[in-house]
């Protein structure tokens, strides 16, 4: 461990839960894989491995146990914490479930991501049990950050005076062919499930497979499950037959000696099954160890999946499922890496000790940044959401997302840009990804006219997304080409949308300044889902942020003509702009009838009104309006837009906060003036939003106040009403809650000038000793200062990993 990778305060970040914040929910998967979530009692829960969104879905069957024999002792008991809360079932809990089994009376959880370790306790029980789960998570390594699987790690110590037998068993059901669930113990499948036995070098597991369903199916897929450890015992397929006669064979077996036996009668007597009903196919696979008087053993297990055929743009929360237009099957890129679940778990244990050291080395990276807990929190959500349903790459690796997930379907296709302008995790975790996503907005969704579809819907669905250019989206998209370059230093990439960052520019001037003065001020669709009409400063800004960025792209690329004439541009359009909307507080909308178009927001103080002038801070760009101004328009944000408690706001949109919570609502019209019929999210709490605002009060020295709202989003999100790591908008893990992650640039100062293999930086915070994680295009690691006693301040920069890791 580096000198900066502070255990101390690796501790201090970690967060801690209970069972008793019962919303606790760690998913585990990579990037575009799908993943399974870990609720608070440690139990496997929101299996969303098919290729969709699948929040509450618990496959039946499908849990870890416990067996022991001390003394004369014997217990068996399912690996999680009893269960709580509401139980308001007609016909009870199914057997799935396995609620009558014994089980534990409680669990903690600490998390460092990507590890999450959950400890079981049972009163008078002289077994310590805990449990470590992820998924490898290495930043610019976006192959090993994307594995379908993850690992099981379970630690046992024995606190008694004699030895301990123990033994670990997971247990899956076959799922492969999925359709839908009965709600009684048994899935709707296509196909022919089959379980077979296998076992390599060092490990031993179940494969889950199908017979009779295509290889193009939607449905089509592996799964395995297996363990690492020596002593190890398989039964491939519980027993066959009626009612819950499965369970009680595999209980009985299990609970006799901790082993399993294979030999199983495949079919029970009396057994009024029909051959054309799908069984139930369940198997499960026991680890066993002697553990002495003191002592720890480790219990490995690993759980990986592989379905390669997936939807590029339908199923859609919004959309009509009865047009099947949409419904061509792409490749997920996961599969063209590995053949099946087999080559997953192959690669996933082969590369365990690597991907675990640089898993582990990330983590403490990022644990070891001395900013507050809440601020790391937040980082991690960000993560967590770049690794949900949300995201997914195709077959040749091009990214793609949703806005977020509806429980079942994606919310809103098409990686859409005004959503994304928001997203600063992956830009800096992985800016190859993002590099992805600017190729297809520019050379996919860019007409020869220079307007940018807002989704990318030609290339998913062989047609342009039929609506408005999004001024916002068009905008911001140019300022984060930028980003990605100063990133990376990838000039390639920039030469090859040059051309088509210049049409967007240009075209973004005349559609929606038709006057020529810089300020625009026509019909403007945006991130609210309506259109602003005549002037406002949040599409203003976005534009100068645009207007400087193009410029700075263009001395560069040699055209300093078109630099000279872009900044002249914003030159003018800032100062008329400036003039036209500054009330003395902040900058309003100025529209001659407030009510003459719906959803509009005139004398309001709108929350994102410099959202442009954030994303300049973000990207090194400087003040792109009056800095006097820009201070004083964040400061009346926060004054007039963030609320200690709910309980008198009134809004009769939806609600992402209760009452006795706070927030930083999206609008608010404290002088009056509040239009009949306002934009119709403006009563809102977005995280997005409230992060975006955050982090521009931090650029402004602001802190205290931006460090109000990160502690109202994380009391929100206790793992008591929400999960830490399901931040919500139109839907889970809503990608503009990734805005988060210009939390750590903007307090640590980072800037980033790759292009010119510079980066520095100015901590706001803790100046005499300061450690952060960082991440570029070429390296990832710690920065470090600290002030000697005369004074100086003494700073190193050490890369821990990277493709191009260097000492700045």
């Amino acid at each position: 461990m580096s000198k900066y990778l502070n255990k101390e305060q690796i501790e201090k970040n970690t967060k801690r839960y209970t069972n008793k914040e019962q919303a606790f929910r760690a998913l585990l998967g990579g990037i575009g894989t799908g993943n399974i979530s870990i609720d608070g009692s440690a139990k496997l829960c929101d299996f969303e491995i098919h290729n969709h969104p699948d929040k509450k879905l618990k496959i039946p069957y499908t849990f870890f146990s416990l067996w022991s024999h001390i003394g004369d002792e014997i217990k068996a008991m399912v690996l999680e914490a009893a269960p709580e809360g509401i139980s308001d079932k007609a016909l009870g809990h199914p057997t799935g479930e396995l609620i009558g089994l014994p089980r534990f009376d409680r669990c903690s959880i600490s998390t460092q991501y990507p590890f999450y370790q959950f400890s079981l306790e049972r009163d008078g029980y002289p077994l310590k049990v805990s449990l470590t789960a992820h998924t490898p998570f290495i930043p610019l390594n976006s192959q090993d950050s994307g594995i379908p699987g993850f690992q099981m790690k379970y630690q046992v110590e024995n606190t008694a005076k004699q030895p301990a037998e123990v033994s670990i068993c997971g247990t899956m059901y076959n799922d492969i062919g999925f359709t839908a669930y009965d709600g009684f113990d048994k899935l709707l499948q296509k196909g022919k499930p089959v379980n077979t036995e296998k076992a390599w070098a060092g490990l031993k597991g179940i494969l889950f497979n199908s017979e009779e369903l295509a290889q193009e199916d939607p449905t089509y897929g592996t799964m395995m499950l297996a363990s690492v450890n020596q002593n190890v015992t398989v039964k491939p397929q519980w027993q066959l037959g009626g009612w819950w006669d499965g369970a009680e064979e595999f209980w009985q077996d299990f609970r006799m000696d901790g082993e399993l036996s294979a030999d199983v009668e495949t079919t029970a007597a009396g057994s009024n099954i029909q051959a054309t009903d799908i069984p139930r196919l369940v198997g499960s696979v026991a680890a066993k160890e002697i553990i002495p008087p003191g002592e720890t053993k480790d219990f490995v297990f690993y759980f990986t999946w592989n379905f390669p055929n997936r939807y590029g743009w339908w199923p859609d929360g919004h959309a009509d499922v009865s047009d099947t237009s949409h419904m061509k099957i792409w490749k997920n890129y996961y599969s063209t890496v590995w053949k099946d679940a087999a080559d997953v778990m192959h690669y996933l244990t082969v590369q365990e000790k690597r991907l675990y050291r640089e898993s582990r080395m990330f983590a403490d990276a990022l644990y070891s940044t001395t900013l507050d807990e809440d601020i790391i929190e937040s980082l991690v959500s960000a993560i967590t959401a770049l690794r949900s349903n949300t995201c997914f790459r195709i077959g040749d690796g091009r990214f793609f997302a949703w806005e977020g997930c509806f429980d079942h379907a994606g919310s809103c296709a098409g990686t859409c840009t005004h959503v994304w302008n928001y997203a600063q995790a992956l830009a800096f975790l992985f800016p190859e990804l993002e590099i992805s996503a600017r190729e297809t907005e520019f050379l996919e969704e860019t007409d020869k006219e220079g307007s940018m579809a807002f989704r990318a819907k030609r290339l998913l669905d062989g047609r342009k997304w039929d609506m408005l250019p999004a001024t916002d989206g068009q905008l911001g998209a140019i300022v984060r080409v930028y980003r990605e370059w100063m990133l990376t230093g990838n000039d390639n990439f920039l030469r090859k949308v040059w051309e088509k960052v210049v049409l967007v520019l240009e075209f973004s001037l005349k559609y929606w300044d038709k006057d020529g003065d810089g300020v625009l001020d026509s019909q403007q669709h945006n991130t609210y889902d309506i259109e602003f009409y005549g002037i406002n400063s949040l599409t203003n800004s976005m534009l100068y942020a645009a207007l400087e960025a193009g410029a700075r792209m263009a001395d560069y690329m040699g055209e300093k003509k078109l630099a000279r004439k872009w900044r002249k541009t914003a030159q003018k359009g800032n100062s008329k702009m400036d003039d036209e909307l500054w009330n003395g507080e902040y900058y309003q909308q100025k529209i001659k009838d407030v009510d003459f178009y719906k959803y509009q927001y005139g004398a309001g103080c709108l929350s994102d009104q410099l959202f442009g002038q954030e994303l300049a801070h973000i990207c090194g760009l400087g003040y792109i309006l009056p800095k006097e101004h820009v201070k004083k328009a964040v400061e009346s944000i926060f004054r007039y837009n963030f609320r200690e408690s709910l309980r008198d706001h009134e809004s009769v949109q939806r609600a992402y906060a209760y009452q006795d919570e706070g927030g930083l609502i999206l609008c608010s019209w404290h002088n009056g003036g509040r239009p009949k019929q306002p934009f119709v999210y403006s009563d809102e709490i977005w995280t997005g939003i409230e992060y975006q605002v955050a982090v521009h009060l931090i650029y402004e020295g602001l802190i205290p106040e931006a460090m109000k709202i990160v502690k109202t989003i994380r009391k929100r999100y206790d793992g008591k009403r929400r999960s830490p790591y399901d931040e919500l908008e139109c839907g889970h893990h809503y990608a503009r809650s990734m805005a988060a992650w210009g939390l750590l640039v903007a307090l640590s100062g980072y800037k980033f000038d790759i292009p010119n293999q510079k980066i520095s930086f100015a901590p706001k915070v803790n100046e005499d000793n300061f450690t952060c994680f960082y991440s570029n295009g070429e390296s990832w690691g710690v920065y470090h200062q600290e002030r000697q006693d005369a004074g100086e301040i003494i700073s190193e920069i050490v890369p821990l990993g990277g493709p191009n890791i260097r000492f700045w």
